[in-house]
């Protein structure tokens, strides 16, 4: 897949991919300067980004590019541990796959595994005009 994410919130966040498999995703964010809130700690909105791009980039994977986009369309997060720096990773799973939407899990966690945002995100597919 060959997307551009330069000028674009996944650059800005410092966002990587690390790996994209048919329904699954791993995405990767450093927890800095661009990702705190202002009491430094890692801000819920930036982790919340981390998943929908998770979520996004594998379901763009599932398509067909040519004929079709996806749009993430709902999106929910539950934020169970704070973080202060360092790297969180996204892996995300689809657990619907139909004609016009999608439905993925994502789990946001920290360097030794722990759970810092569990979420779940519908995707939108639509035929391009």
């Amino acid at each position: 897949m060959n997307i551009s994410t330069e000028h674009t919130l996944i650059a800005a966040l410092g966002i990587e991919t690390v790996r994209i498999e048919k329904g699954f995703v791993v995405m990767t964010m450093p927890v800095d300067e661009r990702t705190r809130q202002p009491f430094g700690y890692l801000h819920g909105g930036a982790s919340v980004a981390l998943a929908e791009t998770a979520a996004s980039v594998g379901a763009a994977a599932l398509i067909n590019m040519e004929t079709e986009l996806c749009f993430g369309i709902e999106i929910n997060a539950n934020h169970m541990k704070s973080k202060r720096d360092g790297m969180v990773t996204a892996t995300a799973k689809v657990v619907h796959y139909g004609k016009s939407t999608m439905v993925w899990t994502i789990d946001v966690t920290d360097e030794e595994g722990d759970l810092i945002c569990l979420s779940r995100c519908t995707v939108a597919v639509v035929k391009k005009k």
